[in-house]
């Protein structure tokens, strides 16, 4: 019979592999805890209408990306291909947003059906952050800054860039959207193939092509900043003041763009030069308009989201995960004998007690003592506890440091963990 195995694209993360996933949820958590950030948590499944409302019809996402099935009775239902909509529909659900404001973030898989490469996988994994009821630039500045300030706790602030743009009213992009499609129909033919089917759904996409063709029939098109409006601009050049003020350095990008339907005014990116063509860590922007568009009151909005598996793959290839982030065992407890076993366990819960927030190890499923000690310098411990039936007897345990010289101790087994505090600094 042949073995089941991972869907292509949806990954195991591995026992040696979430210590730094841990490592970087504990760093975000405590940068966004410090600006009062409060977490949510929200389904992986929500009525298809949802993204289709707010992420919008002819968009990559809903038109071709969806995990969407019908259930038993007969409801269209969607597997999270991003965390706004469904962040927005449970803050109006339960009134959060009513005459508040809200600083919210959450964490968890998303899911699009797309070729799986290097840092884009088909069941992925988000930190998004979402404001609500705050309508001027000082919550998008914050928002940057807030970033900018993970970036250093990371050690990656030499590693990324900030690329900012102000994309206007719907108003204003409807102006431009129309220059922008007589400009490229004159250039049609000489588009990439998406370019093309784009020009007639979402032809401000285009912007984002990589394709080199295309990029030199955008040089001398129509420039978005050129149809702004005096709000959004005045808007955006508070925001630059107060990024400038706090030292958060940026670059003014025009060709910027969000590929979600529902961003207007503020769009931002943190892009980095050293994971190659999949540069973009961290993207965001306002979306004043969403959460009326979803059936709730008119209210401010703004937010971001960053890709876990692109920042560990960008922690991990320029070395910034520090050594002590493992899962190595502080202590491996071994026992040699009926009695030895027992004890063993009652040995273990006093160093728990002793030693709280080190890891100890019991040894489980017997075995001869040299397999024991095996498995206790497998287990990456810094000392094994030794107990046998003399040790029992006595009310003792023996203490092997395996990563020093030195000559195995004794000590009384309930002072070995104050023993252990001094002797390692394991307190």
């Amino acid at each position: 019979m042949a073995k089941i195995q991972a869907i292509r694209g949806m990954n195991d993360i591995l026992p040696e592999q979430t210590p730094v996933w841990q490592f970087l949820e504990s760093a975000v958590r405590e940068v966004l805890g410090a600006y009062g950030y409060q977490e949510i948590r929200m389904p992986v499944v929500e009525h298809t209408e949802l993204f289709r409302r707010s992420i919008g019809e002819v968009t990559d996402i809903v038109e071709k990306e969806m995990y969407t099935f019908d259930d038993r009775n007969g409801d269209s239902l969607t597997l999270r291909p991003e965390g706004t909509a469904g962040c927005v529909r449970a803050a109006e659900e339960h009134g959060l947003l009513f005459n508040q404001s809200r600083r919210l973030w959450y964490t968890g898989p998303m899911f699009r059906h797309e070729r799986p490469q290097k840092g884009r996988y088909r069941q992925f994994h988000q930190i998004g952050v979402e404001c609500f009821g705050m309508d001027g630039p000082d919550i998008d500045a914050e928002l940057l800054i807030l970033t900018a300030r993970l970036w250093q706790s990371l050690g990656l602030e030499e590693h990324t860039r900030l690329e900012i743009n102000s994309i206007g009213t719907s108003e204003a992009r409807a102006e431009f959207r129309q220059a922008l499609v007589d400009y490229l129909g004159d250039y049609r033919s000489d588009l990439d193939p998406d370019s093309q089917r784009r020009l007639l759904t979402n032809p401000l996409r285009i912007l984002d092509s990589k394709n080199t063709e295309t990029q030199k029939i955008l040089e001398k098109a129509p420039v978005l900043d050129d149809f702004l409006d005096d709000e959004s601009r005045e808007h955006f050049e508070q925001l630059t003041t107060m990024l400038e003020a706090a030292g958060v350095p940026y670059t003014v990008n025009h060709r910027l763009v969000r590929g979600l339907d529902y961003y207007g005014k503020t769009v931002f990116e943190w892009v980095t030069d050293s994971l190659g063509a999949q540069g973009t860590i961290c993207a965001g922007g306002r979306y004043d308009g969403l959460v009326e568009q979803l059936g709730g009151r008119p209210t401010a909005a703004v937010g971001f989201a960053m890709g876990m598996e692109r920042l560990i793959l960008l922690l991990e290839t320029l070395g910034l995960v520090p050594a002590e982030v493992n899962d190595d065992a502080d202590i491996y407890v071994t026992a040699m004998g009926e009695k030895a076993t027992i004890e063993a366990f009652t040995v273990s819960e006093l160093l728990r007690s002793a030693l709280p927030g080190r890891t100890v190890v019991t040894h489980c499923g017997g075995g001869s003592f040299k397999s024991q000690m095996k498995k206790a310098d497998r287990s990456g411990a810094r000392v094994a506890v030794i107990i046998g039936e003399n040790e029992v007897s006595e009310g003792i345990v023996g203490l092997k440091y395996l990563r020093e010289d030195g000559e195995q101790e004794q000590v009384a087994r309930d002072q070995a963990g104050s023993h252990l505090a001094s002797r390692l600094g394991l307190a």
